[in-house]
């Protein structure tokens, strides 16, 4: 950065990195709601080193006039309160030679890899000025990204005013460093970020906003035992269900908490759990009762790197493949996955509403970066009305539970109504429930419970279709937001693509799927994993046109728009020299 100019401009990209203790998750939640008051967007991703809790740790922010759904391939601007450790994620923090390095003067030399990228470096006594000042270094964190970001001041103030709980002197001591961070790079902030009135914005994490689509698609119980990173979505959960007049229990393991989901479920009672991958292969066994038993339930996986423990605090794609054939058997049940942190809201209520409808297990595939990172979004806007489960009247006669219906829906009975009692289990039954080994009652409960699922008109939910042109790019999940900006900017040098971003995995929506690639001559799969999970599972499951491509990395990396653009360039030209 020659001048700081740079960072005034439509968006801005900020880290603040510290140890453990120094409070650069504060600092970077105060500076999003100070984003948010001042009528910006922004995104806010939380990095930590390997034992979650404690040790170093960032927070990666991006602010825009406009709304943000992924970080961008570098920073303008990174606030350095020491240098512990900061090795464990630099590569997540890449700088432009035009960047700002604000950094503790007496922290020692400053890593070579932020070196190399040419950034200027600010060297400021941070630690002496935070306490001169009285407060936390923080503080004068938040002063310095705000101001080289470009929020007002004033609004930095009003979000620690709110911020801080706590009574005393605190609160005076706290805007003091806010005010002489912002006096220290004065000379290098420009112009303010544009924002706008607009439309009603809320500020949450992905977590959250599953749990509020839970909460307001119906669901009142809630099992789970604590896993990074879906923990978040439990805490958030406990008090909000307790407001609706429902209830959160803390199970001893996954076992646990999916049995119980299950029982209250069987009960009437609409139900679920949240986990990630280690959970999730323990409710493996749980999960095919309920698809046996035709209970309705839903499991939230927080995917994380894996396998095993794995990178339980960076985002992956990886647990597609265990959610889509996971199960023993032949097992059909419902596989979504959110586009977005906001969306996060409206595919868990859709979840729930489809697992009560169809009376199957919903699972929803979020993960780390959707789960655990903040945004700045629009209100999300959710349908009215309760969950419609088909349920059996007192003494309908000759009541069978699973009787073999067009939809394949049958009536579920509440235990203790009278006149329709029935018994659930995970052995292969007849349409009146009795267990039964013989080969015809099997294949016509196989032939229902995956008509039901088959048959069902998901509408146009089951994706965000966008674009017409010849080249098309399918994804999912987290990474819809780097291939949607990836697509804007190959838009930008003549490359059209068309971009299909599916939210419902399972069942795979072929007919819908032939319609959106009407025209198209050539696909490119992109995910966040090791395997090209979805390449395969699509190959395996429908015919792509042309020789799909496919564009994939693990994490912890997140996947940046320059990287897929360039792919999608690179790709486009080498069809027209083919032709």
């Amino acid at each position: 950065m020659k001048q700081a100019a740079h960072v005034v401009q439509r968006d801005v990209s900020i880290a603040i990195a510290g140890s453990g203790g120094s409070g650069v998750m504060t600092a970077g939640t105060w500076l999003l709601d100070a984003a948010a008051r001042a009528g910006l967007y922004g995104l806010m991703v939380r990095t930590s080193g390997p034992q979650i809790r404690g040790g170093e740790a960032a927070a990666l922010l991006r602010l825009s006039g406009a709304q943000v759904e992924s970080l961008d391939d570098a920073f303008d601007v990174l606030v350095a309160l020491d240098w512990q450790n900061v090795h464990r994620f630099a590569d997540e923090i890449p700088l432009r030679a035009t960047s700002v390095l604000v950094c503790d003067a007496d922290a020692g030399e400053v890593p070579a890899v932020f070196l190399a990228s040419g950034a200027r470096v600010v060297a400021l006594p941070l630690k002496k000025m935070a306490k001169a000042a009285g407060s936390w270094i923080n503080m004068l964190a938040l002063g310095i990204s705000g101001a080289l970001a470009g929020v007002p001041q004033a609004q930095l103030e009003e979000a620690v005013r709110s911020g801080w709980k706590r009574d005393g002197d605190g609160l005076a001591a706290n805007l003091r460093a806010l005010n002489e961070g912002c006096l220290a790079v004065a000379h290098l902030a420009g112009s303010p970020l544009t924002g706008s009135a607009g439309p009603r914005r809320w500020l949450l994490s992905g977590n959250e906003a599953a749990g509020y689509g839970a909460l307001r698609g119906g669901v009142r119980f809630v099992a789970a035992y604590p896993i990074t990173p879906a923990t978040e979505m439990l805490e958030w959960m406990a008090p909000a269900l307790a407001r609706t007049g429902g209830c959160l229990l803390q199970a001893e393991d996954e076992l646990a908490s999916i049995n119980m989901i299950i029982g209250a479920s069987f009960g009437g009672v609409p139900s679920l759990t949240a986990t990630a991958g280690p959970g999730l292969s323990l409710m493996t066994e749980g999960i095919g009762l309920a698809v046996a038993a035709e209970v309705p339930i839903v499991v939230v996986d927080v995917m994380r790197g894996g396998p095993s423990t794995g990178i339980p605090a960076k985002s992956e794609q990886s647990d597609l493949s265990f959610a889509v054939a996971g199960l023993h058997g032949d097992a059909p049940r419902l596989v979504v996955s959110p586009t977005s942190i906001s969306d996060c809201a409206a595919t868990t209520h859709w979840a729930v509403q489809l697992a009560e409808a169809l009376q199957c297990p919903a699972l929803v595939l979020s993960d780390q970066f959707l789960g655990q990172s903040q945004a700045i979004v629009r209100a999300p806007e959710l349908p009215e009305g309760a969950p419609q489960r088909l349920v059996a009247p007192a003494h309908a006669p000759g009541y069978k539970r699973y009787a073999n219906t067009e939809n394949g829906v049958s009536p579920m009975a509440i235990p203790g109504t009278p006149g329709v009692t029935y018994t659930a289990d995970g052995l292969e039954h007849t349409e009146g429930a009795i267990p039964s080994s013989q080969a015809a009652d099997h294949r016509k409960q196989l032939d229902k419970r995956l008509r039901k699922l088959t048959g069902h008109d998901y509408g146009s939910r089951w994706a965000d279709c966008e674009g017409d042109a010849p080249l098309a790019v399918i994804t999912f999940g987290s990474a819809t937001g780097p291939v949607r900006e990836a697509a804007r900017r190959a838009a930008a040098q003549g490359v059209e693509v068309r971009v299909i971003a599916l939210r419902l995995l399972m069942p795979l929506q072929a007919a819908a799927l032939d319609r959106a690639l009407a025209g198209v001559e050539r696909v490119i799969v992109v995910e966040q994993n090791h395997g090209a999970q979805l390449l395969h599972y699509l190959r395996g499951a429908y015919d792509l046109p042309g020789q799909p491509a496919s564009f994939h990395h693990p994490g912890p990396l997140p996947l940046r728009p320059a990287e897929i653009c360039n792919a999608l360039v690179a790709w486009a030209r080498e069809e027209e020299t083919l032709a």
